[in-house]
């Protein structure tokens, strides 16, 4: 096996990256198709999500295949190879498999266990395949990863660990409430028609909404997908479909907007949201200043008085503002000599107090001598305490709210800092579920994969060796048939009945002198490090090497007739 796989996702790149890299169908097709066609690569698959891009290949030569591909990706994406190579990271072979069985349970997602992934491989498997860049080691590996992540869904609670990215959105949306009941009554507005809006709309009607409409360039799928939420046996819901350019009047009117659409820029402005919100408020949209998501938030300074003290060990200009020069906050991490110089400094009294100090010139030099004698013992105070926390102005209650699944982003950033709107988006979500905590279940799933990953290693190299098992039962017929070919010629008078039981008297010798090497030879090949057996026995045997590669070729001939999506 030579798989490799190189990629980014969440957890390697800012979302400004991803977004900038995105693909969409047509260029990730091109991108298959330059992969195979490349001297390294013989099979490709790409797979491509909001919050992921990774190209999978079997390749021949690993250092020249990882450079390979991340040229191609960097050629495809538009982003340049320099600025790229930082976020990418490279699995090969075993953990490369275990890569993406772990992706395929949920494991590596944004949100913990979400189950879309599965229909987002299939997807990517199905477009290798029209593509014919899926070979027989991806669409084994690919069908495998579906049924890995089936498997980790029905035998353990994943789905407890985290929901799909839909409804954890909606949590954030509704603050951490239910969902039900903040969304019951309101006016849904659902802008793109393809899966992940369409689950949108779906999870909207489930929680309650009175009304979905459903916005698309496409005006047919947006009347189809109103047409299913209508006709849905579960809900009730009102749904209707509107063209694009009715997406600003309807803004004015909902209450809770999902957008999700593969357009390359913008489809809505901080402009046109501000505008909505004065269409229901009957107010301009006030921006929020200094909103931590959009610009940095300046802290305060220590007062002037501190950074004039002279003959002060501590570099006042590495001190986080908020700190006081005096206390164990603004000493951690000195070395015991330099503690020690700073509480003959702080004994001297020549700092300006801050209001409200507690104790004297005595107290914190004998708190900073304790500090030194404690670094003497351990070398270095480890750790520094956080400032105090900043208020922020408070936002007033939102009469929008907006959830951007779409990558690269559909909504404006800006609109962060409207007043009476709530954004989420990828990045607001990836924020929110980095402290998400992990389930028990979690644990189990990885057990799951590490044996899966495991048997498909072990069934991969048991098959690397079939070929050359079938070929030396090939050549042990061809002798046999050969030897009672002669049998005829030096016994011509020889009767039918003598001559078939000879001949299956010698069959049954070659097979059983055959039989125990073939099955160890099998079992020694799946252990890790067995790959060098079928060479071994090709050796020993003195077989025809392309008479083992007409097998292969055979064999693969076979299999993809056969083979299909999972």
């Amino acid at each position: 096996m030579s798989l490799l796989v190189v990629g980014l996702s969440h957890r390697s790149a800012p979302v400004s990256v991803l977004e900038r890299a995105s693909f969409n169908p047509d260029a990730q097709g091109k991108l298959l198709q330059d992969t195979v066609a490349a001297e390294p690569a013989a099979e490709a698959a790409v797979l491509a999500t909001c919050n992921r891009i990774e190209l999978y290949a079997d390749v021949d030569k690993f250092h020249a295949g990882v450079a390979e591909l991340s040229t191609l990706l960097a050629q495809h994406s538009g982003v340049g190879l320099e600025e790229l190579t930082p976020y990418l990271y490279v699995h090969y072979e075993d953990r490369a498999v275990h890569h993406l069985f772990s992706v395929a349970c949920g494991l590596d997602s944004m949100v913990v266990g979400e189950g879309q992934i599965l229909g987002q491989i299939k997807d990517s498997l199905a477009r290798a395949q029209d593509l014919h860049t899926a070979g027989r080691l991806l669409n084994d590996l690919f069908q495998q990863a579906l049924r890995v992540g089936k498997r980790a869904h029905s035998e353990t609670g994943i789905d407890r660990a985290g929901q799909s990215l839909v409804t954890f959105g909606l949590e954030q949306l509704a603050a951490g409430g239910d969902v039900e009941t903040w969304a019951r009554g309101k006016k849904a507005l659902v802008i793109g028609a393809g899966s992940m809006s369409s689950l949108a709309a779906a999870t909207l009607a489930r929680a309650g909404v009175a009304e979905v409409v459903v916005a698309n360039r496409t005006f047919d799928r947006a009347e189809r997908l109103a047409r299913i939420l209508t006709e849905g046996d579960d809900t009730d819901v009102l749904a209707r479909a509107v063209p694009m350019e009715s997406v600003p009047v309807e803004l004015t009117r909902a209450d809770i907007a999902v957008s999700c659409t593969g357009a390359t820029g913008l489809v809505l402005t901080a402009e046109s949201v501000a505008a909505a919100v004065e269409g229901r408020t009957g107010r301009p949209a006030a921006e929020i200043e200094g909103d931590r998501r959009t610009e940095p938030r300046q802290d305060a300074v220590p007062p002037t008085s501190v950074g004039n003290d002279e003959n002060c060990p501590l570099d006042l200009a590495a001190v986080q503002p908020g700190f006081s020069v005096m206390g164990e906050a603004a000493v951690a991490g000195m070395d015991a000599a330099t503690l020690e110089q700073h509480a003959a400094w702080v004994a001297g009294g020549t700092v300006d107090r801050r209001e409200g100090a507690r104790g004297g010139p005595e107290a914190d030099a004998e708190l900073i001598g304790a500090l030194a004698a404690t670094a003497a013992t351990v070398g270095r105070i480890p750790e520094r305490r956080r400032p105090e926390p900043v208020d922020e102005p408070r936002r007033p209650e939102p009469v929008l709210f907006l959830l951007d699944l779409a990558m690269p982003r559909d909504i404006d950033a800006a609109v962060h800092r409207l007043a009476g709107v709530r954004l989420v988006d990828i990045e607001s979500l990836a924020e929110a579920s980095a402290g998400a905590p992990m389930a028990a279940d979690v644990d189990q799933v990885r057990r799951i994969v590490s044996d899966e990953v495991a048997a498909f290693g072990a069934a991969l190299r048991a098959a690397h060796i079939t070929p050359t098992v079938v070929a030396l039962r090939t050549m042990a017929a061809d002798v046999v048939a050969s030897e009672i070919a002669r049998l005829d010629g030096r016994l011509p008078g020889l009767d039918d009945k003598h001559r078939a039981e000879i001949t299956q008297t010698v069959r049954r010798v070659v097979d059983k002198l055959l039989h125990a090497p073939t099955v160890r030879v099998k079992q020694l090949a799946a252990e890790p490090g067995g790959a060098g057996y079928a060479d071994a026995l090709r050796t020993l045997f003195d077989l025809d090497p392309e008479t083992v590669a007409a097998v292969s070729r055979a064999e693969d001939s076979t299999t993809q007739k056969d083979r299909g999506p999972a």
